[in-house]
């Protein structure tokens, strides 16, 4: 019995987003106990790599967040060259409406952020309430079930997919520091070699996943972050192979369930560990972690809606078949829903522990905001076992 309900609880499509936010539970709970010195003490513990002295050493935390999550970006790479070559950004008439909102979704939040902390110490921080976490936002959205038609699921998914490579975009950007171009030259030779091994259609994979860490360490080495190089590398694995078969479906498929379940319940578990003791309310009105909480609630939802109403209103775009303005808004909100990407982006951004407390305070308070305006927006919007029909009436008027 046991067993098998966790196979259905695994099974199920809010499965991720759940674990995520026992996660972040958890590593509250133990920053906040007498456990908190060991998590510290843990996380900050120096692991290395080196051959003659010559190598890696970092802190386990720097570990997590430029190892761990390269598998992470890895996998969001796949994603996006599968979509590109065969699924929903093929059509770019499927991609304007997601699209223009994943702009907004960016744009607004970046924008609320600077109006509370232009010309301050964290102004650096502009990008942290512009990311979206997928596996958090359709968690959310699994959760309410067949009461949303499937087309906004896709919208949604959509939406968190560009969101993702704008994050992608801004970290290349505007988080290279140090940039060593020596070792940039020195990564030219494993991704020639990958790429070639792309356009051969190659079968087997292991080559090209060794050659992919050669290129993350020299990347590493470089100064550009190092999650860059597990998007450069998912963009050098067939689609097909010279056998018909897939290689990036099989290594999609066989990643997700670790990515999912492990490296990013570890890295929110590793990255979420607010200090409570010492806060008050006037803590969160600080600008750094109110400008986070407002661009994620605020700025996501006045991005993603405010595109979207403006794109249907002109005649640009349809909603979602079957959705309504509702629900559009649940779905605005839920794009707030920042967690793992913008935590990601805030230890990017802040080496100060105290910055990175409150960094995190605003956004578990944002994300958890938006996720409860969401999922109410979205239950209240939607009445159970219709929202297939709905669908398929809108389809046959159309």
């Amino acid at each position: 019995m046991l067993l098998r309900a966790i196979d259905r609880f695994f099974a199920h499509e809010a499965s991720g987003g759940i674990l995520l936010m026992l996660s972040a539970l958890a590593a509250l709970i133990v920053a906040n106990s007498a456990l908190q010195p060991v998590y510290d003490g843990v996380l900050n513990s120096y692991l290395s790599v080196t051959i003659n002295g010559n190598g890696l050493e970092k802190p386990l935390i720097l570990w997590i967040n430029d190892g761990l999550m390269a598998v992470f970006f890895f996998l969001i790479g796949l994603e996006l060259k599968r979509e590109l070559l065969e699924g929903k950004l093929k059509n770019p008439r499927d991609v304007v409406l997601p699209g223009m909102a994943a702009v907004g979704g960016m744009a607004v939040p970046a924008l609320v952020f600077l109006s509370l902390n232009w010309g301050g110490p964290a102004a650096g921080g502009w990008a942290i309430p512009a990311a979206t976490d997928i596996a958090f936002a359709l968690g959310v959205l699994a959760l309410v079930g067949d009461r949303v038609p499937s087309s906004l699921k896709v919208f949604l998914l959509t939406l968190a997919i560009l969101d993702d490579l704008g994050a992608i975009v801004i970290i290349a950007l505007f988080y290279t520091a140090n940039l060593q171009v020596e070792y940039l030259l020195m990564a030219l030779v494993p991704l020639a070699a990958m790429i070639w091994r792309n356009q051969a259609g190659a079968h087997r994979m292991a080559p090209t996943l060794l050659l992919g860490v050669v290129l993350w360490v020299l990347v590493l080495k470089s100064g550009v972050h190092a999650t860059l190089a597990g998007v450069v590398a998912a963009f050098c694995i067939p689609l097909t192979d010279k056998w018909n078969k897939s290689p990036l479906h099989a290594l999609e498929h066989g990643l997700a369930p670790y990515v999912l379940f492990f490296i990013v319940p570890v890295f929110a578990f590793a990255n979420a560990g607010v200090v409570l003791e010492g806060l008050s309310l006037a803590d969160l009105m600080a600008p750094l972690p109110l400008g986070i909480a407002a661009g994620l609630v605020i700025g996501k939802q006045v991005g993603v809606f405010g595109l979207v109403y403006a794109m249907v209103k002109l005649g640009w775009a349809k909603l979602p078949t079957g959705a309504n303005w509702a629900q559009i808004y649940g779905v605005a909100c839920l794009a707030g829903i920042g967690f793992t990407m913008s935590l990601f982006i805030g230890s990017l951004s802040f080496d100060d522990p105290g910055l990175m407390n409150a960094v995190r305070l605003g956004v578990l308070c944002g994300s958890a905001v938006s996720a409860v305006l969401g999922y109410t927006a979205l239950m209240l919007s939607s009445r159970p076992g219709t929202a297939d029909e709905r669908e398929a009436v809108a389809a046959a008027a159309e």
